[in-house]
């Protein structure tokens, strides 16, 4: 059957998939209000400042990999998507730039995604203590220096680090370590706090909350979970026993409203959040973001990785529809409180 006109096939394809689209077949979604008598079409970016760097959009590129032979190629396309959508950005994990230069590259992002983005260098809590312990601490300083970071995400994994044969123990514990490094540190440069997967409880994110971070990221549970990575890595008998430990945790709705709470009883130092572990879209994000009470972004990260995989097309093509997507509900849905 032949249909001529542009308008023509429109209409053609609204009764043909008329009844996909019929109710019943799709569940509506009761965090917001729709209300699409109050605003205008979006015309403009969702600007937004994080640590006191503009974006053009609130998604975060969280923190994912490197240091091994093709992250070089994901993060490269990662930092273009960067530069060309106006996003920050986490490094993974630059523990391997702490005793070589090898894959030096993989995280050297800064000239692809030009001097105005955030862009933050990552390790691990095991390395913060026993760089302190070793009073090596400018090693640090200098990764952050060589790769014209804005400052160091420090992610915090007991349960990961506890079921990696090859895992570090932690001496001490994380607050203490963060405390001192930051009293060491003196604001030389910016501080971010994560999770990697299961989360934070209410009493953690109250001591942390106490210390001069300047922001705090989830990993909640929901999104990736590295302990669950961990005991797939070792298959046998003994990871069956273990797999408890991986299955707890806290996901982003517990840990914002703990937060909302800290914040309106208490006086905070940290000032941002990124909101990650489980957010499968924007409107996860617009909610997430809606509902805190200090400035939020929302952070992605094996989602973007997938993507990054498939093609520059694809992840382009992704971070696009994330894009408009945010600015339509941004403008049309209000959230239920």
């Amino acid at each position: 059957m032949l249909i001529f006109g542009s308008m023509s096939k429109r209409k053609f394809d609204h009764i043909a998939l008329a009844a996909l689209s019929a109710p019943g077949t799709n569940t509506p979604d009761d965090r917001f209000f729709y209300e699409p008598l109050l605003s205008a079409h979006p015309t403009g970016k969702c600007k937004t400042f994080f640590l006191n760097k503009e974006m053009e959009h609130t998604l975060w590129i969280s923190s994912m990999t490197g240091g091994f032979e093709g992250a070089s190629k994901i993060n490269h396309l990662l930092a273009e998507a960067c530069a060309e959508f106006g996003l920050g950005m986490g490094l993974g994990s630059c523990r391997s730039l702490l005793k070589s230069d090898e894959y030096f590259d993989d995280f050297n992002l800064r000239p692809i995604l030009g001097p105005d983005r955030p862009f933050f260098a990552n390790i691990g809590i095991a390395q913060l203590e026993k760089l302190m312990l070793e009073k090596k601490l400018q090693k640090i300083h200098d990764l952050v220096d060589r790769l014209q970071t804005d400052g160091l995400i420090i992610h915090i994994n007991p349960a990961q680090e506890w079921l990696q044969p090859e895992g570090d123990r932690f001496r001490h514990p994380p607050v203490e370590v963060i405390a001192a490094f930051l009293e060491e540190l003196n604001e030389q440069y910016l501080i971010v706090v994560k999770e990697v997967g299961q989360g934070m409880g209410p009493e953690s994110i109250r001591q942390l909350l106490k210390l001069k971070i300047d922001a705090f990221e989830f990993g909640a549970f929901g999104g990736t979970n590295f302990s669950n990575i961990e005991i797939m890595r070792n298959p046998g008998k003994s990871s069956q026993f273990i797999f408890p430990l991986a299955t707890f945790g806290h996901n982003a709705d517990e840990m914002l409203s703990w937060i909302n709470d800290e914040v309106i009883d208490h006086s905070v130092h940290c000032k941002n959040l990124i909101v990650s572990g489980g957010i499968r879209n924007f409107l996860d994000g617009y909610y997430y973001i809606e509902k805190s009470t200090l400035p939020a972004l929302y952070g992605m990260a094996n989602v973007l990785l997938q993507h990054a995989m498939e093609s520059k097309q694809d992840l382009f093509d992704f971070i696009n529809a994330e894009i408009r997507g945010y600015n339509f509900a941004s403008h049309f849905l209000s959230v239920r409180k």
